[in-house]
């Protein structure tokens, strides 16, 4: 009689996702349960902190050694924080961004930690007596914090620096800086009218430039116009900072007088270089205080900001868990946000979407080291666009990877432009960098050889008629400037290959036909031979009716054939892992795209049959003429089949009457041995008689 084995340990649901069988994670029991599940199991073993489309703080509380990865025993260490904590796993699932007191144990020390640092966080909002705490209150309390420490460092640090400007002082600082560069130029200018007075007329705006623009609105050019210098040199070095300025930069100057001059010049109408460079050194003095002062009060703000988020990080640390871990295992354990396919749950790796060439890839993943991603991610066997991706609005730059799964790629090349939206809906500008061409689909592999034949053939023609169309002019060129010199030399050749023949002629060898009777005889055969292997090809054609179909499919098949097998083949094995792997992940289980979940992740342009008069477009054959040329067609392919095969009525008849000439014959030959006697034997007997 058979035992039944109990099973050991948690019993685990699994299902296939991708292709591979992974564990399911459901319910809070799986959650609690982490640290049973084999290591071998799970589909990522490491993660990065940084670049994911996911909560950076909450991944940095979980790193507990602060290596900027995500290990199993971080996660399963989480997952262990907080069955002390929750009375339930379950309130994990609803990803809720708030807790309730009652949710939490309180017979606990982690779960008196955290009740202890929200009640001191309600207590500072005054917010007391509401039953639990949300994340938003954590965030306001450390703002009004933060805010707390500027106020208290700011008033510590005026106090020993006095602005030279009162309240006004940035406002001087701006207007300063804004005519930092013209001021220098002037008087640089001065400068060397003093060394050269010669030159002061080419110091000063050319008139040259003012008439090129004097014909249209000058407002327009006034970008053009702050190039000419701020005011005319003179060999004296005074600015008059009142009339002859510039007319671009009137307003700026009007601002520094406000602000500087008026209080510094005590009503003077002039500047000097001396006096302008006191001023700088004022202005320089109070951005250095500035800088200092904030590099200083951030570092003493981010000492004590630390040190009180050590006191209240237990009650955040529950709030961003609850919000993020159960999204995190999804993500983690087994890619079900990956394989989902929805836009709300998309994995934490997905970047954005790029739109390019009619199509949309919305499997983009940025690109953290381009070195790894180009030693790793062509084992991967998916077709990759390399993208640098500009924002005007961040400023930022940034590079990507976009998997395309469908569609061809005729139109995909290097430094191509397309648009690709982030994930908060933010457009950046992208040029295509670099492609790791792999096979897309098996109708896309059947084509690619022809497009490649096809592309080379226009390649070398194209590189041929340049090279000839180089070689001819360089040719046309030279013969015309040496036309006089070659005439002369090839004159006196033809006269010296003339005298040699002359005197040479009696001593000239004969032709020697035996010498190439070997050569003519091999040209023969090989000319033979081809003709015979052509008239056999022929005629096995043309045979049967059906052989110019199937030696065409026979073609089709030797030429796409192999391309489709491999295509087939790294279909099957096309896996995400290597292009994670490349941006710092450690990738424990194939991550699949098949065909039919690649074709999801790639969308094409669709239009509705709409019927629209183009005026533009090209003149339409009638029907009834295509008609008639297809009929034409398929009669002249039928007669040549028919002409091949010898079933036309006419070589019927033919064949008959030659079969039968041939029979008759045939039979004559036999018959006539029969028929005729020797004559010498008729001679033999009659002289026996």
């Amino acid at each position: 009689m058979a035992k039944l084995i109990a099973k050991k340990g948690y019993d685990w649901k699994y299902s296939v996702v991708g292709g591979v069988t992974r564990v399911n994670i459901e319910t809070g029991e799986d959650i609690a349960h982490l640290n049973e599940l084999d290591q071998k199991l799970w589909t990522v073993l490491s993660c990065p902190v940084k670049g994911l489309e996911f909560d950076e703080k909450t991944l940095q509380l979980m790193d507990i050694d602060g290596d900027g990865k995500i290990r199993v025993n971080e996660m399963i260490a989480a997952s262990e924080w907080l069955k002390k904590v929750l009375k339930s796993m379950d309130y994990l699932l609803d990803g809720k961004n708030h807790i309730d007191f009652n949710e939490i144990k309180s017979d606990t020390d982690e779960g008196k930690q955290v009740i202890e640092a929200a009640n001191l966080i309600l207590s500072k909002l005054e917010k007391t007596g509401q039953g639990g705490i949300s994340l938003a209150d954590v965030n306001e309390y450390m703002a009004i914090f933060e805010e707390k420490c500027k106020s208290e460092y700011t008033a510590d640090a005026t106090e020993t620096f006095t602005p030279p400007y009162g309240d006004q002082s940035d406002a001087a600082e701006k207007a300063v800086n804004a005519l930092r560069q013209k001021m220098d130029d002037f008087y640089m200018r001065c400068k060397l009218a003093q060394f050269d007075e010669d030159a002061t007329a080419a110091l000063d705006v050319q008139v040259e430039k003012i008439a090129a623009i004097s014909d249209g609105n000058l407002s327009e050019n006034i970008a053009e116009i702050a190039e000419y210098p701020l005011s005319r040199p003179n060999r004296d070095g005074i600015l008059n900072i009142t009339t002859g300025i510039n007319p671009a930069w009137q307003s700026a100057m009007a601002d520094l007088r406000a602000l500087v001059l008026d209080s510094e010049l005590g009503g003077k109408e002039t500047l000097s270089e001396d006096e302008w460079t006191a001023i700088l050194e004022k202005i320089n003095k109070y951005t250095a205080w500035k800088d200092e002062g904030e590099k200083a009060m951030n570092e003493a703000i981010a000492a004590q900001l630390a040190t009180h988020a050590a006191a209240i990080e237990p009650v955040e640390k529950l709030l961003r868990l609850c919000r993020d871990f159960f999204k995190l295992i999804h993500n983690y354990v087994v890619f079900k946000d990956f394989y989902n396919r929805n836009d709300k749950d998309q994995a934490v790796f997905q970047a954005g979407k790029l739109y390019i060439d009619q199509r949309c890839c919305e499997l983009c993943v940025k690109v953290s080291d381009m070195g790894k991603q180009a030693a790793m991610a062509g084992t991967s066997g998916i077709y990759l666009i390399y993208c640098t991706c500009t924002s005007k609005a961040k400023g930022e730059t940034m590079e990507i990877a976009a998997a395309l799964t469908n569609g061809d790629v005729d139109s995909l090349y290097e430094g191509k432009n397309a648009l690709f939206y982030d994930r908060n809906g933010l457009d950046w500008d992208a040029t295509v960098t670099k492609i790791i061409d792999n096979p897309i689909s098996i109708r896309q592999a059947f084509w690619s050889p022809y497009r490649k034949f096809g592309k080379w053939i226009s390649d070398k023609i194209t590189k041929s008629a340049s090279e000839k169309e180089s070689k001819q002019f360089e040719e046309m060129t030279a013969k015309a400037d040496n036309s006089t010199t070659e005439l002369a030399t090839n004159m006196a050749k033809a006269n010296n290959q003339m005298n040699a023949a002359e005197s040479g002629a009696k001593k000239a060898t004969p032709f020697d036909i035996a010498k190439f009777a070997g050569i003519f005889a091999a040209i023969g055969m090989a000319i033979g031979f081809i003709g015979q292997a052509l008239v056999k090809l022929t005629a096995g054609i043309t045979q049967h009716w059906y052989n110019l179909p199937l030696m065409i499919l026979a073609i089709v098949v030797v030429i796409s054939g192999p391309s489709m097998l491999l295509a087939w083949l790294k279909l099957r094995k096309r896996n995400l892992g290597p292009v994670l792997n490349a941006n710092g992940w450690a990738i424990n289980s194939k991550i699949r795209i098949n065909t039919a979940f690649g074709a999801t992740l790639t969308s094409i342009a669709k239009y509705p049959k709409l019927v629209m008069k183009d005026p533009f477009a090209d003149k339409k054959t009638p029907l009834w003429r295509k008609i008639i040329y297809w009929l034409l067609v398929i009669a002249a392919i039928a007669f040549g089949i028919l002409y091949f095969t010898h079933n036309l009525p006419w070589q019927k008849n033919t064949s008959k009457n030659v079969t039968t000439t041939e029979q008759v014959e045939e039979t004559a030959e036999i018959e006539a041995p029969a028929a005729t006697e020797d004559p010498s034997e008729n001679q033999s007997s009659a002289e026996t008689e």
